[in-house]
């Protein structure tokens, strides 16, 4: 899948979302400017929350599941109408099956063994995960290595203060989880830590050599 129109390349983790508060939270982020919304599939109401989410989401952006550890995961994303896979770990089968059907695929991965395996598979992009493990260090590393156009997204511990930092070291896009959304967050309170999220990365934009998805 092509992700050089995905602006901005931030993923709302909605980890605990219930389907009684998804068109809500859905109705807060898309119109703060995030296009990319996972709900992690380890909680009760993800499919659902999925589906709705789904069918409400603006023309661009794409709804996908969170913690897809398996074939069925994926078939069962898919059929709910979510179009991205997330996952915390490298399953080649997992991933190949999401990119037969057309989804975004961003895989985890915390060494080069793992992106090189996932990127063969057909990720889309590359979950740096947990990035709090990884590092600026590693992150660069990662960089030397891959190909130039591999779109990196940490995930772990991002805050609007650390994406610059980030972002200097060659991340293209974050996956934000618990500072951005956990179960009892209002609607008012996300909508102002997605917009401080979408403003710290568009701040980054101005104050770093542009990276974007493609270099």
């Amino acid at each position: 899948m092509d992700t050089t129109q995905l602006t901005p390349p931030l993923v709302a983790i909605l980890r605990g979302l219930q389907p009684a508060e998804a068109e809500a939270a859905g109705a807060a982020l898309f119109e703060a400017g995030f296009r990319l919304l996972e709900v992690p599939l380890n909680r009760p109401g993800a499919l659902e929350s999925i589906a709705l989410l789904a069918r409400m989401a603006p023309a661009g952006a794409i709804v996908g599941g969170g913690t897809m550890l398996s074939v069925a995961d994926v078939d069962a994303v898919h059929a709910a109408g979510g179009r991205m896979l997330v996952a915390p770990n490298c399953n080649t089968q997992v991933i190949a099956r999401a990119a037969a059907l057309g989804m975004l695929c961003a895989p985890g991965v915390a060494t080069p063994s793992e992106a090189f395996a996932a990127l063969g598979a057909g990720a889309d992009a590359l979950k740096i995960f947990p990035a709090e493990m990884v590092g600026y260090a590693g992150l660069k590393a990662f960089k030397t290595v891959l190909p130039p156009a591999t779109p990196l997204w940490p995930v772990g511990g991002v805050s609007p203060g650390t994406m610059a930092e980030w972002v200097a070291a060659g991340a293209t896009g974050f996956g934000i989880g618990g500072a951005l959304y956990s179960p009892g967050t209002t609607p008012e309170i996300l909508s102002a830590r997605a917009q401080a999220f979408v403003a710290a990365w568009h701040a980054t934009q101005h104050s770093v050599p542009s990276r974007k998805f493609v270099e």
